[in-house]
């Protein structure tokens, strides 16, 4: 129960936040007051009901009293106030610079970027001429894009299969030696002739087994929602199979360095979160990493996350092979070995 309870949390995850944060914001309450009711006017009406008519990011509402729409702006019953004043026409006939206001509730940047957006493409349309050059003389860009479109839960699942395994490494590695050692069930292991190192590698490899079998799973169903094409293709299994066996292995062997000299059960749970904090977020699961700041690039050089998501974007966003991953692979690999030394290093075979 445990286990299917930790391969949820991922998963939910993955689907709130990819459909929270990755949609196209639309149906924006636009508030129309047209105060000049000129021909120009009338074409940016028409613009605006085009948007509204077509790709539905504003839904537009009519105005006549400016000082009416202000205040449904403040009390949140429209996002933003697109005013047409009243000399409009006579200086768009004149070209003698003429203006619309947009007025927009900046409380939520979000929607108000994509307000903005949106009208400034509609006066860009407005002021595009209606008769267009054969060839035309100005530069262009041709923008080329290498793969097919890629939605944000498909952007956010590299870092959900992270957590899964991470999550599993905690729960069943790190957290569970812990409550060993509370219940007095570890001097089992130190009354056996066995080794350290041989400890520490039973105790990884049973951990690793688990965090494999929670990362499976998780990239498979992951894969279905996401939509992800071709997710069962048998070299791309077996590619994220070994990818999922580093990430594991490098992640318990972090999980016994931190926890081989703890014996307070709660320390765990309460590392939970800092760890998921410091070590998920840095990766770039979430967002770019160009655009951290120069502290934050620096936990994520010496964060496995970072490692293991990267390997895991360019296999599902990409389907590249080996080549792209190898030295993630190494890296995490590695770490693991180092973590895994370290722990070994330090663990007490006595109470």
């Amino acid at each position: 129960m445990v286990i299917v309870m930790s391969m949820i949390m991922p998963l939910a995850q993955l689907v709130v936040l990819g459909y929270a944060f990755g949609g196209n914001v639309k149906h924006l309450k636009l508030a129309i007051v047209d105060q000049d009711h000129g021909t120009p006017a009338v074409r940016v009406r028409e613009l605006a009901n085009a948007v509204s008519s077509g790709a539905r990011t504003v839904d537009l509402i009519d105005y006549a009293d400016p000082g009416v729409a202000l205040t449904d702006l403040r009390n949140g019953v429209v996002n933003g106030v697109l005013t047409i004043p009243p000399d409009f026409s006579r200086r768009s006939l004149s070209k003698n610079q003429p203006r619309v206001a947009l007025i927009s509730d900046n409380t939520d940047n979000f929607v108000s970027a994509s307000m903005a957006a949106t009208v400034s493409s509609l006066v860009g349309a407005f002021n595009a001429p209606i008769t267009v050059q054969r060839v035309p003389g100005a530069a262009t860009v041709d923008v080329v894009e290498v793969y097919p479109y890629v939605p944000y839960i498909q952007y956010l699942l590299p870092g959900s299969i992270t957590m899964s395994i991470f999550m599993m490494v905690m729960i069943g590695g790190g957290i569970i030696y812990i409550d060993d050692k509370a219940r007095g069930l570890h001097e089992g292991y130190l009354v056996t002739p066995i080794s350290k190192l041989e400890l520490i590698t039973g105790f990884n490899v049973s951990g690793t087994v688990k965090a494999v079998i929670a990362g499976m799973v998780i990239l498979l169903l992951g894969s279905l929602v996401a939509g992800v094409p071709n997710p069962f293709d048998g070299m791309r299994i077996i590619r994220m199979f070994v990818l999922i066996t580093a990430t594991a292995f490098s992640l318990i062997s972090l999980m016994f360095l931190l926890m081989v000299r703890i014996n307070d059960p709660l320390m765990p749970r309460m590392m939970f979160g800092v760890l998921n904090t410091v070590l998920y977020f840095p990766s770039g699961a979430v967002y770019p990493q160009q655009g951290f700041p120069a502290w934050m690039q620096g936990i994520a050089v010496v964060d496995p996350f970072t490692y293991s998501v990267h390997a895991f974007k360019s296999l599902i966003l990409k389907n590249t092979g080996f080549d792209a991953i190898g030295w993630d692979l190494l890296y995490l690999m590695g770490f693991g070995v180092i973590c895994m030394s370290l722990a070994t290093k330090l663990f007490k075979r006595t109470l």
